[in-house]
């Protein structure tokens, strides 16, 4: 228990922060299941980069608040964006060693 009024607010400060920081990673955390569960459902193409874009948005906003360090919401974005690519059969193919 902190003994004087300004440590009794930076209590205060701290646990609304991590509230709010935990809001935004759980957001994160149910726009990547969503677009797991569309992927297994076989969504449509549209309709998974609309999702794509909402997730995109949500973890630059994560970010932006600091809820998220910068090189998590970097991998978390490319990590989403490679699952959609393949699932829409886009991913150039593997480059194969060059024998000279």
């Amino acid at each position: 228990m902190p003994n004087k009024k300004s440590a009794e607010k930076r209590v205060r400060q701290s646990e609304q922060r991590r509230q709010k920081n935990r809001g935004y990673q759980k957001r994160i955390k149910e726009i990547s299941k969503e677009i797991d569960k569309k992927i297994h459902e076989n969504a449509e193409r549209e309709e998974l980069m609309q999702l794509l874009s909402k997730s995109f948005k949500i973890i630059d906003t994560a970010k932006s608040h600091g809820a998220v360090h910068k090189n998590y919401a970097a991998r978390k974005k490319s990590k989403l964006h490679l699952k959609v690519k393949k699932y829409l059969g886009e991913m150039a193919p593997e480059s194969s060693p060059v024998n000279e």
